[in-house]
């Protein structure tokens, strides 16, 4: 009996179970609009900063050489102290030299007592005029002798050029050198100079005259300021960099390595979108617009970028409308419904 119950029960649930339609399932529709946030195209205009790295320079700097051979027989090298222009620093053997000059003045001496004595004679008609000028000519070939000994004597002599702060010495007293021997390096400090190349493309960011902001890495966080003297007429055919070089007033070592902040000479109205609505191809970078609810991916060349926005030089114009939210579902085509129009300024400052 109660198996009988049992299974008419059975029998009842499986005969409800039955009756019941299964529920349909939705089918997704590709022309279904697709929900998302456009921006609408407007000219902003920005600060435009770039940063390119820089060396600093001595305003005038140069390796001491001796002109000629010779054993040092003065040394006077004051290591990283300044020295005026003029001062001795080192000093050849001119020994050989100086005896070589007192011989000369001696036989310039007789030359002169034989010309006079010729410039007698001739007045009385004691010799013809030329076996004077062969005496005169003596006179005046040993005078020249003198001035060319004297003119190497001189070339013993290392003087300070210019005024400045001497390096480390590299030799000792009592070495012999020649012209290829460094004795020492000079620099002329007071006013530093900053050499740096930038990209031709940047050109318009630079002229003579301009500001620029100096960074140092060894220097903490004060920024410096340099004035742009001269520009490099022809841009550097392997890199397609420009040369520029910069003046400093600063306590920097030359050598220093800093960094070079540029911002635009003129400021121009421009396209910024944010960085991430730029969607990169193999061969192109495009963007989507809304036309008349339907999207539509155009092709864009890009400019200048910042941390989170990027400068749109060619595709989009004013009054385009570009979506800015909800891209992952859009397709070319793709029909569009828009929820909520931004402020293009508010997401690209």
């Amino acid at each position: 009996m109660r198996k009988l119950q049992l299974l008419v029960i059975c029998a009842t649930l499986l005969a409800v179970a039955c009756s019941k339609k299964p529920k349909s399932v939705d089918k997704f529709n590709p022309n279904m609009p697709v929900s998302v946030d456009i921006a609408v195209i407007e000219n902003q205009t920005i600060d435009k900063q770039i940063e390119v790295n820089g060396s600093v320079l001595a305003n005038d700097y140069i390796d001491l050489h001796p002109e000629t051979n010779g054993r040092v027989v003065f040394l006077q090298i004051p290591e990283g102290k300044m020295v005026q222009a003029g001062t001795i620093l080192a000093k050849l053997n001119d020994a050989d030299l100086q005896a070589q000059l007192e011989k000369i003045k001696v036989q310039l001496e007789l030359a002169n007592i034989n010309e006079q004595r010729n410039k007698q004679l001739l007045n009385v008609k004691g010799i013809n005029q030329s076996d004077y000028d062969i005496s005169l000519q003596q006179v005046k070939s040993l005078k020249a002798d003198i001035t060319f000994v004297q003119s190497q004597i001189e070339k013993t002599i290392i003087k300070a050029p210019f005024t400045g702060l001497l390096g480390l010495r590299q030799i000792s007293l009592g070495a012999f050198i020649n012209n290829a021997t460094t004795i020492a390096s000079l620099q002329k400090v007071d006013q530093l100079k900053v050499d740096f190349t930038l990209p031709e493309v940047y050109q318009g960011f630079i002229k003579v005259g301009k500001k620029v902001k100096i960074e140092s890495i060894g220097g903490g966080d004060a920024k410096l300021t340099a004035t742009v003297i001269a520009i490099e007429p022809q841009i550097i055919a392997t890199t397609r960099n420009i040369k520029v070089r910069a003046v400093l007033q600063g306590k920097l070592l030359p050598g220093s390595y800093v960094k070079v902040m540029l911002g635009e000479n003129t400021q121009k109205p421009t396209i910024l979108v944010p960085a991430n609505v730029v969607i990169p191809d193999s061969r192109s970078k495009q963007i989507t617009i809304v036309e008349g609810g339907i999207a539509k991916l155009i092709d864009v060349e890009t400019g200048y970028r910042t941390t989170s926005s990027v400068e749109i030089t060619k595709g989009l114009k004013v009054g385009d409308s570009i979506i800015v939210s909800g891209m992952l579902f859009v397709r070319q085509g793709s029909n569009v419904k828009v929820i909520k129009t931004v402020k293009l300024s508010d997401i690209t400052k």
